[in-house]
């Protein structure tokens, strides 16, 4: 198995959460296709390791629906356009929540936090750094969602985390390879969500979250194998 996660975001992760990572990615990416057979056997052999870190992954695989555990092995099941869809329209309800309700709050933080965080993406934009600019992206949106301070929702995003990552990855891939253009329109989106924030106006923060989604499932249809 040729190894496409990127090394760099392993860092402090057990060998398990490794391996279900990087068969997340070619699975979501579609070099694993849907109703292949996984084989513990094989997939311990690809990564030099016993089948127990290969269980801990195939478990965490099943929770997220990429795969089905039978006796004859693990069949992969993928994420459609539509699974992927229905994991925006997740990403929407918590942002969308934790932005209106950090209205009216100290957020100088925060913004300051965002600004940052922007600047990291337009440096690895001008590097071409693709895992850079989408691991940016991420902690992005990441910041907001934590400066909520609501519990349930920081556990439910923690849930579908390492999805939105992946599905990240690839979608930045896609958005470099159609120009810098493309690259500054994704950088100006999360200016205007900063903005948003800034302004304190709900009704501002509500557009500007529902435009940054919309435009976001564009470029997503564009990224992902119609599985």
């Amino acid at each position: 198995m040729i190894k496409q996660y990127p090394a760099s975001w392993l860092s402090g992760v057990s060998l398990g959460e490794s391996i279900a990572c990087e068969l997340r990615l070619q699975i979501i990416r579609g070099t694993i296709r849907p109703g292949e057979v996984l084989s513990e056997n094989r997939i311990a052999a690809d990564f030099g390791t016993s089948r127990s870190p290969v269980r801990e992954a195939m478990k965490t695989l099943s929770n997220e629906g990429l795969i089905r555990l039978e006796r004859m092995g693990a069949v992969v099941t993928g994420l459609s356009l539509k699974d992927v869809g229905e994991l925006y329209d997740l990403r929407y309800l918590i942002e969308s929540f934790v932005q209106e309700r950090l209205v009216g709050s100290d957020i100088s933080e925060l913004l300051n936090t965002l600004g940052k965080i922007v600047d990291k993406m337009r440096l690895a934009a001008q590097h071409h750094d693709i895992v850079e600019f989408s691991y940016q992206d991420l902690s992005f949106h990441e910041a907001i969602i934590t400066e909520a301070n609501h519990t349930r929702i920081l556990h439910l995003w923690k849930n579908i985390r390492q999805l939105v990552m992946t599905v990240m990855l690839i979608t930045t891939e896609n958005v470099f390879k159609q120009g810098d253009e493309k690259v500054k329109t994704v950088i100006g989106k999360h200016e205007k969500l900063i903005e948003g924030l800034a302004s304190g106006d709900a009704e501002r923060i509500h557009e500007g979250v529902l435009i940054y989604f919309a435009d976001s499932r564009t470029t997503l249809s564009k990224s992902i194998p119609n599985n």
